[in-house]
């Protein structure tokens, strides 16, 4: 359900946590723990959606950035919690699709040891390039790339990154080689794409905005399944023919294994109440993000398919990540 069904059905959603107020309800404070620090994607959606719990559950949802080991830590804070209802966690595709297949979550089994929930956000990645490159449309850029293998660069945060995979099956649907240049966060990374040192990322809308928008990088194409508010002007992969690479990094909550089944269902209620909600949409939108829910056995079908589909990605190119 993404956000046109949300919008659609606002008023039976709305009244949905009313209907369940009979049924579990938290006895204290539920913390949320976000796997990574303040400020990115995963902390605002988190933090979006823990302040309207706060409201229609009737206990604090507090925010609690656990960090280290690539989101690992958090992770593992929220598999080893009281599966009570009053721990959960904002997983992403990073640590559920991409990390087991890369050995980067050797102390939890994700696939064991957390339940869905519901899914909150999903979010686009585009392409960007240094406005030096001969290319102003994707099909200049993808000419350019075929007529010149391997001569341009792409920056990504570091190996087995969502944005390092993302790459690579798009270069494998457009049928291009660029070379990787990790690096140890997105931000150094932008940073040599405005002065030319690579030319090309793979990055969210809400990251490189700002940079298109002050002409210091240009935009060539969405990831997503319809064009991205924040650069409408700008075709999907699809559109451009790369339909095989659609792709969308995303948000969800998470709880740990034996949490009741009541509880579940009382939070997806909460969740999908709130996404139903126009100032959690609006403040989501704003964020570059795309309120999508899916509640909790479409969510996990969702999470089994790109646990493959991610697999598959990272089995044909041999992607490793050392340590």
């Amino acid at each position: 359900m993404r956000r046109r069904h949300l919008l659609a059905a606002a008023p039976a959603l709305l009244a949905a946590p009313a209907r369940a107020q009979g049924a579990w309800q938290p006895s204290r404070p539920i913390r949320l723990i976000v796997p990574f620090a303040p400020g990115g994607s995963t902390d605002v959606g988190g933090r979006i959606i823990a302040e309207r719990l706060s409201e229609t559950l009737g206990q604090p949802v507090a925010v609690e950035n656990r960090t280290g080991a690539g989101g690992a830590v958090g992770v593992e804070a929220a598999a080893r919690s009281a599966p009570d209802g009053h721990t959960l966690l904002v997983g992403t595709n990073g640590a559920f699709t991409l990390a087991p297949h890369l050995g980067l979550m050797r102390a939890v089994d994700v696939r064991r040891e957390l339940a869905a929930v519901s899914q909150i956000f999903t979010s686009d990645v585009i392409v960007v390039v240094n406005p030096r490159l001969p290319a102003t449309t994707i099909q200049d850029f993808l000419a350019y790339a075929r007529a010149n293998p391997n001569r341009l660069s792409f920056g990504t945060s570091g190996v087995g990154t969502g944005t390092h995979i993302f790459t690579e099956l798009f270069m494998t649907v457009a049928g291009i080689q660029m070379v990787h240049v990790p690096y140890r966060g997105s931000g150094q990374a932008m940073s040599d794409l405005v002065n030319g040192t690579i030319q090309v990322m793979l990055d969210q809308p809400a990251s490189s905005i700002g940079q298109v928008r002050q002409g210091l990088i240009r935009v060539l194409a969405s990831s997503g399944p319809r064009r991205n508010p924040l650069t409408p002007d700008i075709p999907t992969f699809a559109e451009a023919g790369l339909g095989a690479a659609t792709a969308q990094s995303w948000g969800t909550v998470m709880v740990p294994t034996g949490t009741p089944v009541a509880a579940i269902q009382r939070l997806d209620a909460a969740i999908r109440e709130a996404l139903a909600h126009p100032p959690v949409q609006q403040r989501m939108t704003a964020a570059g993000l795309d309120p999508a829910y899916l509640p909790t056995a479409e969510l996990e079908a969702f999470i089994a398919r790109e646990y493959e589909r991610w697999g598959a990605v990272i089995r044909e190119k041999g992607i490793r990540v050392e340590g």
